[in-house]
């Protein structure tokens, strides 16, 4: 049997797994009389811990949020976990989330075994992180557009347009979406009647307007958010049917730059935008597999330009190269 001390520690670890546990199943687990149980939780409750109890045949015990963060029993595999999704923070999305995961990461790492102490300092030191310039957002901002997600609140709230236009939006917050470099808000516009995608960035002084709403057949929020930053800002649309699975284009092509939707075991269609036919072109080439452009009909054309020029290019790089002294 545990001791005393052994035994809270593992009550609060099980109680920390579900959501509800009986009496005769936390004292099975721990081996304890259920007279015992409830001594212990008198004593987790002594200590701060908000244990809820529901009396009854189907009652049970409950571990509230509290004031306290109880401590937290974790294996090999979820320790180096927390470790590696601390040192992913370090992206800088969010403002001041670096400085707060490096303090958290230092006071896992002081706890940790010598063993998993090992294998995350061979993670840190074999991992070279590269640099990215991203606006970041403050965390007080994510924060109220969740809950005002959360809530179904309408915000008010300053944005500055992809173009630098100043305007005041009134929305009805959905969800929030993150690419990995950036953060999205998915609402419904009130003035435009419509869904719209607001980088989080660009949205300044939200303010609550004092109502509720009722969801509108809200759209899916990831697949609304690629659609929306991969192809409606730009100039030109392109639909290309690649010759190859889904899961080998998706790899070259990022959530942020095109959407990949899987059309059988070796075709997919690819879904981009850009200003210029020549940039979908020249991306395109860099796939690395056979493609053909379902639209718009400016880039099968540029296509052909760019093919002459890259032929044209091959032959007298070719023939430069037979012409070289000593050849």
């Amino acid at each position: 049997m545990l001791d005393t001390s052994a035994r809270l520690l593992r009550l609060l670890a099980l109680l920390s797994t579900r959501s509800e546990w009986t009496g005769p199943e936390l004292a099975d687990r721990l081996d304890v009389t259920v007279r015992t149980l409830r001594r212990d939780i008198a004593r987790l409750r002594e200590l701060g811990y908000p244990v809820h109890a529901t009396p009854g045949v189907a009652g049970g015990y409950r571990l509230g949020s509290g004031s306290t963060l109880p401590p937290l029993l974790l294996d090999d595999d979820e320790a180096v976990a927390v470790v590696l999704g601390l040192r992913g923070t370090t992206s800088h999305t969010v403002t001041g989330i670096a400085e707060t995961s490096v303090r958290a990461l230092a006071k896992l790492e002081r706890i940790l075994p010598a063993r998993l102490r090992r294998r995350t300092a061979a993670l840190r030191l074999a991992t070279v992180p590269l640099p990215d310039r991203v606006t970041p957002v403050a965390p007080e901002l994510l924060t109220t557009l969740a809950e005002a997600c959360q809530e179904f609140q309408r915000l008010s709230f300053d944005y500055r347009s992809r173009d630098g236009t100043a305007t005041v939006r009134r929305v009805q917050p959905h969800r929030l979406v993150h690419t990995g470099r950036r953060w999205y808000l998915l609402a419904r516009d009130e003035d435009r009647d419509d869904w719209r995608t607001f980088r989080v960035d660009r949205i300044g002084d939200p303010r609550a307007t004092g109502g509720r709403f009722t969801p509108r057949d809200p759209p899916d929020a990831a697949a609304f958010v690629a659609d929306a930053i991969t192809t409606a800002p730009y100039r030109f649309r392109a639909r290309v049917l690649v010759h190859a699975p889904a899961e080998q284009v998706a790899e070259r092509v990022p959530s942020s730059a095109g959407v990949v939707e899987s059309v059988d075991a070796g075709h997919c269609l690819l879904v981009t935008g850009a200003d210029s036919v020549t940039s979908i072109a020249v991306h395109l080439a860099l796939l690395g597999q056979d493609f053909t452009v379902l639209e718009p009909p400016e880039l099968v054309a540029e296509l052909a330009v760019v093919a002459d020029r890259l032929h044209r290019a091959h032959q007298g790089s070719a023939g430069a190269g037979r012409s070289r002294p000593g050849r």
